[in-house]
């Protein structure tokens, strides 16, 4: 598998690019959200190739991007799992590769990560597509309830758990609004087992937490590179309210709300969610 050494921990990278490209074309960069990988947006980097140079990785410590062990990065640099290192992360890729402005597409989780990837790094960044992302009130209670639960569903995953006949189908219930192929919710299903424990424990109190109730309005308010912010109608994961709130904050930021589509729109509606990006990026149809 392709990978590239960032910052002590070996990311799998992939490019996707059009068969027929006899020039370079401008690069897009996804980003996946938590306990996913670079898999779920192949499809979408599929269609987007005719134009961009797509290029997709697995952040520190999910899909295939594996954490090496503790005596084989004794010398590297200590990690954490706040949203701001995965931001850095992704611009030390930048720089391993020498990739210069580039357009950024990100969901959920990353799509918090690109945020402040975005205010950290304006110069790196031609614009922005937030898929799956928004702002929320802190309120402890729900937030306390919220952290135990996740850290039992993170503790206990056997990876027997893939083997049982539609058990793909249930853990997927919650995320979306339109089915998906088999295949590609037995992928998310065994991206979710494979995910490093201390990167997928970590990444749920760094995500909904105090500190990201504050924070993450002033990252949107801050925003100074051309953004679309993407809700699905019926996410339950990331309500389309919070997005519309979030997207408010900054003239920078405009809103699209994709109709009978939950956390997933760029898969339960393909067709609505592409032709909305384009329309962003000032392509035109095809």
């Amino acid at each position: 598998m392709p990978s590239i050494q960032v910052r002590g921990v070996d990311h799998y990278y992939e490019w996707i690019r059009s068969p027929a490209a006899d020039k370079a074309k401008p690069v897009m960069v996804f980003l996946h959200g938590w306990a996913g990988s670079a898999r779920y947006w192949e499809s979408t980097a599929k269609v987007l190739a005719d134009n961009f140079d797509c290029l997709l990785y697995d952040m520190r410590g999910f899909g295939r991007s594996r954490l090496p062990l503790p005596q084989a990065i004794a010398n590297a640099p200590t990690l954490t799992y706040e949203l701001e290192e995965f931001a850095d992360d992704l611009a030390e890729l930048l720089n391993a590769l020498q990739l210069g402005p580039i357009y950024l597409n990100a969901h959920s989780m990353g799509a918090s990560v690109a945020t402040l990837f975005l205010n950290r790094y304006p110069e790196k960044v031609e614009k922005a597509i937030l898929t799956c992302s928004g702002i929320f009130e802190y309120d402890e209670k729900a937030f306390a309830a919220f952290h135990k639960f996740g850290g039992y569903v993170v503790k206990f995953r056997p990876r027997w758990l893939g083997k049982i006949p539609l058990a793909d189908i249930f853990f997927m219930k919650r995320f979306l609004h339109r089915p998906l192929p088999r295949a590609m919710s037995k992928a998310f299903l065994d991206d979710f087992l494979l995910a490093d424990y201390e990167a997928a424990l970590g990444t749920i109190f760094t995500s909904v937490s105090k500190e990201a109730s504050e924070v993450m309005p002033q990252e949107f308010a801050k925003l100074s590179v051309p953004t679309l912010l993407v809700s699905g109608e019926y996410d339950l994961i990331i309500p389309a309210e919070m997005g519309r709130q979030a997207a408010a904050l900054s003239e920078k930021v405009e809103y699209v709300l994709i109709p009978n589509t939950a956390h997933f729109p760029m898969l339960e509606d393909a067709e609505t969610y592409l032709q909305k990006v384009r329309e962003f990026l000032g392509m035109s149809c095809q």
